[in-house]
């Protein structure tokens, strides 16, 4: 299990990328975990979103997503550094 965690709901169109593979393999001490539901069902329909750390991260589209994502993955790897 990584330091950070980055949780993704498998009905979220995030899910449309390979988005464990790529964050994975850019940040090795990140762990990524789909499940079927974060009880964020109304956000989950509307646009991409995950939760780093306990933050939710969504923007309008996939691509704007995964940098936000990116870059509350390295703030947190901050603290830790």
């Amino acid at each position: 299990m990584g330091i950070v965690v980055v949780e993704i709901c498998d009905g979220n169109i995030i899910t449309d990328i390979d988005i464990e593979k790529i964050i994975e393999e850019e940040f090795p001490e990140v762990a990524v975990i789909e499940s079927s539901c974060l009880s964020f069902c109304g956000m989950c329909a509307k646009r991409p979103y995950a939760i780093v750390n306990g933050k939710r991260i969504f923007a309008k589209t996939v691509d704007e997503c995964l940098i936000k994502i990116r870059k509350q993955i390295q703030s947190e790897l901050a603290i830790f550094s």
